[in-house]
């Protein structure tokens, strides 16, 4: 069997109607420096070099609905953040900008959304496996 090339996961993108605006909103609750930014592209990332988030402003953005229904823009993606106290990480989140979900499908994890609309879970991992 051929040998596969080396793949390493840079980053993911999300869109926003403003890239600069949205990367500030994650670098304030990640604590993550900018690696690179140009017009309408911001890059954060942690500063041990793993992946980042990197932000693009979309001029036709649309604002993810969640939960999901039959209408408007289907949430395609969401990010999932561990953290080692789920309380004081909403307060920060919510103090950084984000928004509590109505919409909440368990107990041990808290669903919040960005300014842009983009759901993201915060969760403390329980054991080994999750």
């Amino acid at each position: 069997m051929d040998s596969l090339p080396r793949f390493t996961l840079a980053a993911t993108t999300l869109d926003a109607p403003d890239a600069r605006e949205l990367a500030r909103f994650y670098q304030g609750l990640l604590g993550w420096p900018v690696r690179k930014e140009e017009p309408g592209w911001v890059e954060i990332g942690p500063s041990d070099g793993g992946a980042g988030l990197s932000f693009q402003t979309e001029p036709l953005f649309s604002r993810p609905r969640w939960p999901s229904g039959r209408t408007g823009q289907q949430m395609m993606a969401h990010l999932d953040i561990e953290v080692d106290d789920l309380s004081s990480a909403v307060e920060h989140a919510l103090a950084s900008g984000a928004a509590l979900a109505d919409f909440q499908p368990q107990a041990e994890v808290r669903v919040l959304c960005d300014p842009a609309g983009h759901p993201f879970c915060l969760f403390v991992r329980s054991g080994p496996g999750g």
